[in-house]
């Protein structure tokens, strides 16, 4: 019997996906476990893999197309079926389309969407008709422009989107993505023919000015699918979660110095530890002594976990994901640092299993590298709690009556009033404190 590939839930909030790009075309052999396709989720773009040996006999959906969760993406022969049976059997769409059919229509209904969006980001309020729809036809002509010479052009969709609300041809540009894939980079360093710019031939970098909307005229930026996930969850989060704040400064001198002399042992592994992977050993002993944060609510339950699985929010250009790194109580700072590192490699390129995105049961959000002294995080439901880590610097402190230069950090905790009191968050934060300032005691 055919087996049906149906778009995958691949997220607890997915309820369709975008189909970025096919691995196998049709008549290619299949193994279970081959990854067949890339599939873009509300959280990121991730891999999909056949369940079902065979030969693929039918694509379904084209590339960027958006496709709900469920619905047929393609079909493979299993072993000892007639392929062409196969692929007369559901090569015609529900009106009777072919797959190609099927594309051209949807190309078309892209060419109605570029026109749409070019009116709506580049129209000015004294631009006449005949303005908006010069601009209108130039947004069209790059969303077809997916083939040069036959050959189909590989780009992300957030990068189909920009190039048409910029008018850049995407025939023209060089992805650097992988397999040649046009990223939103290569769009944002593109020039209004789609010419990449040339790189300077001095060795000091080019002066740099930020984007700016022209005079007299509007930007709208239509939500992506992550964006618009990420906006309903915290609101979501502050609508119906009472949070609380808590905030504390830690002294980080003995961290520092010790992170300097193990570094100095690690460089022959080339490996390099950071202040972050000191505190989020830290957080993983201390979550373990206070089981209350290391939990999730469920607006009638509190479950607590004996491992901690600690999520690491990172930026992205589209939004904001959080990977998972699992157990990281039973990890050394080494296996941390090496973990972590891959973690957000694969995130920023959009490479995560659905395993790693999920499951957290406590997370931190550090915004150190970008300077900032103190801030405060909106908790991830279902957990209860997530630290906003600052930035370590040197600050003027008081001890035994002395002023003196020490590496201080402030972090804050949000917590949910719900499942955690007042005083159960500053007991954690206590200890945190007292494990980074006398770092030994995470062996004890």
């Amino acid at each position: 019997m055919p087996a049906e590939i149906t778009m995958p839930q691949l997220s607890d909030t997915m309820s369709e996906g975008t189909l970025v790009k096919w691995h196998k075309k049709e008549g290619d052999k299949i193994k279970a476990g081959d990854e067949i396709a890339d599939v873009e989720t509300d959280k990121a773009t991730m891999p999909m893999e056949a369940f079902e040996s065979g030969t693929l006999a039918v694509v379904a959906v084209s590339e960027g197309q958006k496709v709900k969760v469920g619905d047929r993406l393609a079909v493979i022969a299993t072993s000892g079926e007639n392929v062409d049976q196969v692929r007369q059997q559901y090569a015609g769409g529900a009106q009777g389309e072919t797959p190609h059919q099927a594309r051209k229509v949807t190309e078309h209904i892209e060419e109605g969407r570029a026109a749409d969006r070019a009116r709506q980001v580049h129209a000015g309020p004294d631009e006449t008709s005949e303005q908006i729809a010069k601009k209108a036809a130039v947004a069209t002509q790059t969303i077809p422009a997916l083939a040069d010479e036959g050959h189909r052009i590989r780009v992300s969709p957030l990068a189909r989107r920009v190039a048409a609300d910029k008018g850049v041809d995407l025939g023209r540009i060089r992805g650097t993505g992988p397999n040649g894939r046009i990223i939103l980079r290569d769009v944002q360093q593109a020039d209004g023919n789609g010419s990449a710019k040339a790189p300077a031939s001095a060795p000091a970098p080019a002066e740099t000015f930020p984007s700016r909307v022209p005079g007299g005229q509007k930007q709208v930026i239509p939500l992506t699918k992550i964006r618009s996930v990420i906006a309903q969850r915290l609101q979501q989060s502050k609508q119906t979660i009472p949070h609380f704040y808590e905030t504390i400064d830690i002294d980080l001198e003995s961290v520092s110095q010790i992170r300097g002399r193990i570094n100095e042992q690690l460089e022959s592994e080339n490996v390099r530890l950071s202040l972050g992977d000191f505190i989020s050993k830290a957080i993983a002993s201390t979550l373990l002594q206070h089981p209350e944060l290391n939990s999730t609510f469920n607006g009638t339950e509190i479950t607590r976990y004996g491992d901690v699985n600690l999520g690491m929010a990172v930026a992205l250009p589209e939004g904001l994901i959080v990977p998972v790194l699992r157990n990281i109580n039973q990890m050394g700072l080494k296996e941390i640092r090496r973990r972590s590192t891959d973690l957000v490699d694969r995130a920023r390129r959009q490479k995560l299993r659905q395993d790693e995105m999920t499951g957290a049961t406590f997370t931190v959000s550090n915004l150190g590298t970008y300077g900032v002294r103190e801030f405060s995080a909106i908790i991830n439901p279902p957990e209860v709690g997530i630290l906003a880590v600052a930035a370590a610097e040197k600050r003027p402190v008081v001890r035994n009556d002395q002023i003196v230069a020490r590496t201080m950090l402030t972090v804050t905790l949000s917590a949910d009033h719900r499942a955690v009191d007042g005083s159960t968050a500053a007991d954690f934060l206590r200890t945190l404190k007292n494990l980074l300032e006398e770092p030994a005691m995470m062996l004890v």
